[in-house]
């Protein structure tokens, strides 16, 4: 976006001068310009009506506050799309029919170095082999490990949120019902174990166990499409339950997989929209320093975009819409695109004052021919936004509908409550 800007401004300043100067200029005549009705009622608002507009300005501020604190920012894949879409269609039947969409993988790592031969639930390897065969990998499947895997594994197939659970318990539940339903015991697992063809171990067990690494592997889906899926609560309640009912320490596990990507992304939204509006604002307000030379000024050019961008994400809050990688942009673009308004206001008053002296005849000047220009480029801009209603993608279309409605309050906000600051501050000094 910056680069375009950059492209276009450099155009703007060469190339249309250059064909402008290639344009017919025999009978040219210049219309004297008509006042807009929407600019003229504006500017009659602003000089008539300034205490309503600071009224409706601080309601504004009231459910933008409130709607602000109602932004959340769990978000489902699966409601990115329209449900007539086949890509709705086909995740929601691997949700319903096949197990869930999002994995998640919880590695359990049991202690580095275990006695095998010194416990007593492994008293059955007593006759089994010479002393070098302790650390052999037979050895590992003890009673506490397969405990311990099968009882995490039925944990996490209880939640209503998990669908399909794939494990090592899975493969000895296969092996139980193999073996007339009768347990295996540590000893036939190992037996088992040691004489498994190796193409065979690297297809079922080794997706699951890791001896080398002394690591088990727990597989399992969520079911994105439910409603009230809710992915930091499930990730924090299976943390809690790990440490609470089986005693395991946070060296003793790791949940990994898309669905803890999935999650850290959505939860540094928050994070990084205070960051990227901190930073704006900085930012605008600096270069209004710069160009006018009047904090006062620019404290009064940045309020009315502010004011435009925090409503919008006030109304998604209060819409219950979940934060995103789209929607998450729009009070930052808001912020950037809408500026240009206020500067044009600013900068076009202030010329017009120096002659006038006059803040009310000024205004209604500003407002019959640069409030013209800016309410014609923000009507462009809203139509050009709404042009992405038409797609298939849910967060390109709030991204469409939010950003165009921003743009156009930044606009009445631009031509209303900006003019009455300026006519109760006056920051060009007092009328002749």
């Amino acid at each position: 976006m910056t680069f375009g800007l950059i492209t276009s401004f450099i155009i703007t300043f060469t190339l249309l001068p250059t064909l402008l100067n290639f344009a017919p200029t025999n009978n040219i005549s210049v219309k004297k310009e008509q006042k807009s009705k929407i600019t003229n009622l504006l500017s009659l608002i602003s000089i008539n009506n300034k205490n309503s507009i600071f009224l409706v300005t601080g309601i504004i501020i009231i459910f933008s506050g409130i709607g602000i604190s109602k932004l959340e920012v769990e978000n489902s894949f699966i409601n990115y799309f329209d449900k007539n879409t086949e890509i709705y269609k086909g995740m929601k039947l691997i949700d319903e029919k096949l197990g869930g969409t999002t994995p998640l993988e919880v590695i359990i790592k049991f202690p580095e170095k275990e006695n095998v031969k010194k416990s007593e639930e492994d008293d059955e390897f007593e006759d089994w082999g010479d002393e070098e065969d302790t650390n052999d990998e037979k050895y590992w499947f003890t009673k506490d490990k397969i405990d311990l895997i099968t009882s995490v594994h039925n944990y996490l197939d209880s939640l209503p949120e998990i669908g399909k659970v794939l494990s090592f318990s899975s493969i000895i539940e296969v092996a139980t019902q193999l073996n007339n339903n009768k347990p295996l015991g540590t000893l036939e697992m190992g037996v088992l174990y040691s004489k498994i063809p190796e193409s065979i171990k690297t297809e079922i067990i080794d997706p699951y166990l890791s001896i080398k690494d002394n690591e088990a592997r727990i597989s399992l889906r969520i079911i994105d499409s439910q409603k009230d899926l809710r992915r930091n609560d499930l990730i924090n309640k299976i943390n809690f339950d790990l440490k609470d009912k089986f005693g395991l320490e946070d060296k003793d596990y790791k949940l990994a997989g898309v669905l803890i990507l999935f999650n850290n992304l959505l939860q540094s939204l928050f994070k990084s929209q205070i960051l990227t509006l901190g930073l704006v604002m900085i930012g605008i307000f600096s270069m209004f320093i710069i160009l006018f030379r009047n904090i006062k000024l620019s404290l009064i050019g940045v309020v009315p975009n502010f004011i435009a961008a925090f409503f919008i994400l006030g109304i998604i809050g209060l819409l219950g819409i979940p934060l995103d990688m789209m929607t998450i942009t729009i009070a930052a673009i808001t912020i950037g695109i809408a500026v240009d308004n206020s500067i044009h206001y600013i900068y076009r008053f202030k010329e017009e004052f120096n002659k006038i002296k006059d803040y009310n005849k000024t205004l209604n000047t500003c407002h019959s021919t640069v409030g013209v220009a800016i309410l014609n480029t923000s009507i462009t801009i809203v139509f050009g936004f709404s042009i992405l209603v038409l797609s298939k993608f849910i967060p390109t279309i709030y991204f469409g509908v939010f950003t165009g409605l921003a743009m156009l309050l930044a606009m009445i906000s631009v031509l209303t409550l900006l003019p009455a600051l300026i006519l109760i501050i006056k920051p060009f000094g007092k009328s002749s």
